[in-house]
């Protein structure tokens, strides 16, 4: 599941950070925690309950943008704030824990093959949407006259995001959801040499950091979600000295 979840979460990051929205992730992150709080007061899976409030987040935010004009970085404060404040009112002392920084312990086998086929369904979507949203960021007009539809096609882009900010709270929780998919994205392109391996490569480093960080658990009695960010800081200091030493050569 970890390999899955981590490969889609670091390929639909490099569209992000190509977009300047990789830190989109920390405040829909946030956005889950009321949805993990009720999913562990009541004893269903937290990626539905994450879901259902991003959605619910993503609307809102919209909704009073339209009727507003405020600045969406605002009004996402607004709501994932007023998020987090109402989860600590409900949520109990020994779940905040497993809420901010995940718990694997309790995944199920139904629940990996859930994660694997939402991965797998996510990672086609937006990998037949990421010319058109490259497009779309460079000029709106010429995505226009190429024929795309600029408000459908931000809708799907939300919705994926969403799905991965859900299944990325299974494995580091709310609090550090936009470290998977931004710090992949980030060590791909300080390797990469096009688009093609910036894309693929974040999604490679994305699944070696979750994979790496879930086996580790067997030798390092630290939480799976901490050495998941961990790993993954890891390939990114890596990747910067890599970086270095081929420009000094130059």
């Amino acid at each position: 599941m970890s390999t899955f979840v981590g490969g889609v979460a670091g390929y639909l990051g490099t569209l992000m950070l190509s977009k300047r929205m990789a830190l989109i992730a920390g405040p829909l992150g946030h956005l889950t925690l009321p949805g993990i709080t009720l999913a562990l007061l009541y004893e269903f899976d937290v990626s539905l309950g994450a879901f259902l409030f991003v959605v619910l987040g993503i609307f809102l935010i919209w909704l009073i943008e339209l009727r507003t004009k405020l600045p969406m970085e605002a009004l996402t404060a607004i709501i994932f704030a007023s998020g987090v404040a109402t989860s600590f009112v409900f949520l109990p002392e020994d779940k905040t824990v497993p809420a901010l920084i995940g718990d694997v312990s309790q995944i199920t086998t139904v629940t990996v093959v859930i994660a694997i086929i939402v991965s797998i369904i996510t990672f086609r979507v937006t990998n037949k949407i990421f010319s058109e949203i490259i497009l779309v960021g460079i000029s709106e007009d010429l995505a226009r006259v190429q024929g795309v539809d600029s408000r459908r096609l931000n809708l799907v882009y939300l919705g994926c995001i969403a799905l991965v900010v859900s299944l990325g709270v299974r494995l580091v929780g709310g609090l550090m959801t936009a470290a998977i998919i931004a710090i992949p994205a980030c060590t791909s392109r300080n390797l990469a040499k096009n688009l093609r391996q910036y894309s693929y490569g974040g999604m490679v480093f994305g699944s070696l950091g979750c994979s790496i960080g879930i086996a580790s658990t067997e030798f390092i009695e630290i939480s799976a979600g901490l050495l998941i960010i961990l790993v993954n800081t890891l390939f990114f200091l890596v990747s910067l000295f890599l970086v270095r030493n081929v420009n000094s050569n130059r």
